[in-house]
């Protein structure tokens, strides 16, 4: 009788280990890429109006609330660290704290509505245009508090490798959107024609919805209830308490984090929102480019995510040779995907264009391709530096690298990128050069990370107490 071979042990770090958890995270976002798609195409079929105030309230309302949605999230790396020590309880623990950072900042999401508000009047767009993006902009931001709850719940599944429940449930809210948005933004099945508003509170609604399937999930867990008796039997104190030394830790290594990505979006959010003083033509195409734009992003932030949380179990495990190998496979594997998206966008423009071209422009759809084509063009080769800058920008994150990614952004993004579309725009060079300038940027911030990486400060930051016990 012949013997079976022996599979082969998973390499830590490697491939296989890579795909098993990014695979999820990728049809996860992939799912929120498409409900962002099919918002956009929804909205150009309504009005060219509705489709040029999206991007920008809707990135704006991003930028407000990613430093809380980040600083929530950080608590999903603490999870990968104690996952990789095997301080399962912890895990739990972890996560609660960050249920507690993500709603203790509701009220300043609700506080920073005037400030988008001020931002967006100071833009520069047309009223009709401004009216629709303030209507999109504050929906969003009052129902704000769902994106760090979603951040938090949803790190604790990808901290312990379970991203099946990730893609689940944003698949679920994926569907849910886009269902909502045609019966709201259309006027369809008994509700009111709304447009854009519409739009918003679809989106709101299904990250409500989002956020109750994973915090469900979450309280069923086996470790969630080990972890609530082993408190009572310890300290006769609920699991839901808040832990001040546990909390302050997360802040002190999460705020760079969000800062960083606070920063990042506030000056994409600028960029986007100076592009609209070039004219109707520039803006309505730098918007359907970088629409189109998420379909590449956003899966790389599906590589990023499983990178970090790969090099956070690692490190946890004490084992700083996988972690490094984490960060080198996800680099990789980012650069196959781009290569392969990058590829659709070069080869079929005008395919995505027509997609998002608006029935009421005034403009004709062939100018529009014709400087969306030189778009895509930019975007696919900063893509390829883009991949790298984030994944490996997650991997020093997972790693608890923060601060230096943060001054990277800083260094990069306000000291260079922001200055230079400014200067574009006051001499008159038109979009082209901003894009340009954007590309460059994206290439600089790249640099900047994998040099940090390879050098490997990272691999001695200590993210938690590696004791016998669990502090509890």
């Amino acid at each position: 009788m012949k013997k079976t071979q022996p599979a082969s042990p998973i390499l830590p770090g490697g491939y296989r280990e890579m795909l098993a958890i990014a695979f999820p995270l990728i049809l996860s976002m992939g799912s929120y890429t498409i409900m962002q798609f099919s918002d956009r195409v929804f909205l150009s079929r309504y009005s060219s109006v509705a489709i040029q105030a999206a991007l920008p309230g809707g990135i704006l309302a991003h930028a407000l609330t990613c430093f809380f949605q980040a600083l929530a999230g950080y608590a999903g790396t603490f999870v990968a660290h104690y996952y990789g020590a095997k301080r399962h309880d912890q895990c739990v623990h972890a996560t609660i704290q960050g249920l507690w950072l993500a709603l203790l900042s509701w009220p300043f999401i609700l506080l920073l509505i005037p400030l988008g508000i001020a931002i967006m009047t100071w833009s520069g767009h047309s009223p009709t245009v401004l009216a629709a993006e303030k209507s999109y902009f504050t929906i969003l931001m009052v129902g704000g508090v769902f994106t760090p709850i979603n951040a938090a719940i949803g790190g604790y599944f990808m901290g312990i490798g379970k991203t099946k429940i990730n893609m689940i449930a944003n698949a679920a809210g994926c569907l849910i959107n886009i269902g909502l948005n045609y019966l709201m933004i259309f006027g369809h099945g008994g509700f009111p024609r709304m447009g854009i508003e519409g739009a918003a509170i679809a989106t709101v609604i299904s990250s409500f919805l989002t956020c109750l399937i994973q915090c469900v999930i979450f309280m069923r867990e086996p470790a969630f209830h080990q972890a609530k008796q082993r408190r009572h039997a310890t300290h006769h104190t609920t699991l839901w308490r808040p832990d001040r030394a546990l909390l302050q830790r997360i802040v002190t290594f999460g705020s760079p984090h969000g800062l960083q990505l606070l920063l990042d979006l506030g000056s994409f959010s600028l960029f986007i929102l100076l592009t609209g003083r070039l004219g109707e033509l520039d803006l309505a195409a730098s918007n359907i480019a970088l629409s189109i734009n998420n379909l590449a992003f956003a899966p790389l932030l599906g590589f990023g995510m499983a990178t970090a949380t790969l090099v956070g179990q690692h490190q946890g495990a004490k084992n700083a040779l996988a972690a490094q190998r984490a960060g080198y496979t996800g680099m990789k594997v980012g650069w196959i995907y781009m290569a392969l998206i990058g590829s659709t966008f070069l080869l079929f423009p005008k395919f995505y264009f027509t997609l998002f071209s608006p029935a009421d422009a005034t403009f004709s759809a062939d100018e529009l391709l014709t400087l969306g084509r030189q778009m895509l063009i930019l975007m696919t080769i900063w893509g390829m530096f883009d991949s790298v800058g984030i994944i490996i920008a997650a991997a020093l994150k997972g790693a608890g690298d923060t601060r230096f990614v943060m001054r990277a952004m800083i260094l990069g993004g306000w000291l260079m990128f922001v200055p230079g579309i400014i200067v574009c725009l006051m001499c008159g060079f038109g979009i082209l050069a901003m894009w340009m300038w954007c590309a460059l940027y994206i290439c600089f911030f790249s640099v900047c990370v994998l040099w940090r990486w390879f050098r490997g400060e990272w691999k001695r930051i200590t993210l938690i107490e590696h004791t016998e016990t669990d502090a509890y």
